[in-house]
């Protein structure tokens, strides 16, 4: 069977080849130990013949095991130093992900109240904040719009720190307006460079392109050239809708009714054009309905990052357990049964 594809491990090599320059020092210590241990002074008896009877210990074999022990030791420690690995065989990869480019209006009318208690924007954060932590292998990034758009995350797999940017998103950064063609064109230009073969972008927005200078026309034609998913997502709902204007005397929020318009028909055209679909959320659990529709509709593909590929794996752990206890064990017999006497 081919190594490549089978199991098991092969090809030893050292990541850090400067590590074993300590093998040099410790050598020199291993032979500069054994011509100590010939030459070392030894305690004499005033008579010879008084002793030469005496049988021998048979610990006296053993007396060079200490540093014998030693020397090995310190020889594994420094082959641990240049790291050692072995090629991992080539195994197919099962985790798979799409490339996903959040967009999400920030315009002022995101803070209607149609979705009460709670505004627009408060609750498409909480619903992306969920979609996003519910992924596992997907890299997603992160684009704001209203007059124009920007990057608020790359594709990443970091979904803790999209969470917390998403948290920290509100109205009024950005000077108001809505444009939608420039929030697509944005989202377009970070999956230029993506190796994925899925591509979608989330264009989240609550009303009709009013701002920027590309039309959101031309941004669905070029994903379409691009092979890019376009799914939109309507947040509430058109006509007159309850939109903050101050507090009472109480501090309590009060509301009057305005009418903020929509598009529909744009939003559909966009998603059709790209091949993908447009989603109606006035609600919450429409909302995050949305969300898992558009999971279910997106192709799996592997990203270049995960797929098959021979990974190198640590062995030095299986000479460093030897190493420290050859050291006890040297130590041991060094101080009690073959202690020495000089």
């Amino acid at each position: 069977m081919d190594p490549a594809q089978g199991g098991g491990l092969h090809r030893l090599h050292f990541a850090f080849v400067m590590g074993l320059l300590t093998l040099v020092p410790v050598v020199l210590g291993v032979v500069l130990m054994a011509w100590h241990a010939r030459h070392r002074p030894a305690l004499r008896f005033a008579r010879e013949d008084v002793t030469r009877g005496l049988p021998a210990s048979g610990a006296l074999a053993l007396e060079p095991l200490p540093r014998v022990l030693l020397a090995l030791s310190l020889v594994l420690l420094a082959l641990c130093l240049g790291r050692p690995q072995v090629e991992g065989a080539v195994m197919p990869e099962d985790t798979q992900g799409v490339d996903i480019v959040v967009a999400l209006d920030l315009s002022t009318s995101m803070r209607a109240a149609d979705f009460k208690p709670k505004d627009r924007l408060f609750v498409a954060k909480e619903v992306i904040s969920d979609f996003i932590m519910s992924r596992k292998n997907d890299r997603i990034g992160l684009v704001v719009f209203a007059r124009d758009a920007f990057t608020q995350a790359p594709l990443t797999l970091d979904y803790m720190l999209l969470r917390n940017l998403i948290q920290e998103l509100k109205t009024g950064v950005i000077e108001d307006g809505t444009a939608i063609g420039n929030g697509l064109a944005v989202s377009l230009n970070r999956l230029r460079d993506s190796t994925a073969k899925s591509r979608i972008v989330i264009l989240v927005t609550d009303g009709d392109n009013n701002a920027g200078q590309i039309a959101p026309e031309q941004s669905a034609e070029i994903a379409q050239k691009m092979g890019v998913k376009v799914f939109t997502i309507l947040v509430g709902r058109g006509g007159k809708v309850p939109y903050p204007t101050g507090q009472d005397l109480f501090g309590n929020p009060t509301y009057e009714m305005v009418d903020l318009p929509v598009n529909i028909p744009l939003l559909r055209q966009i998603s059709t054009v790209t091949g993908a679909q447009m989603f109606l959320a006035a609600d919450r659990e429409t909302l995050a309905a949305s969300f898992a529709q558009i999971l279910d509709q997106m192709d799996r593909t592997k990203l270049e990052d995960a797929r098959g590929r021979a990974r190198p794996v640590d062995v030095y752990p299986l000479l460093l357990w030897p190493a420290l206890l050859l050291l006890l064990l040297a130590i041991l017999l060094e101080h009690t049964r073959l202690l020495r006497v000089v």
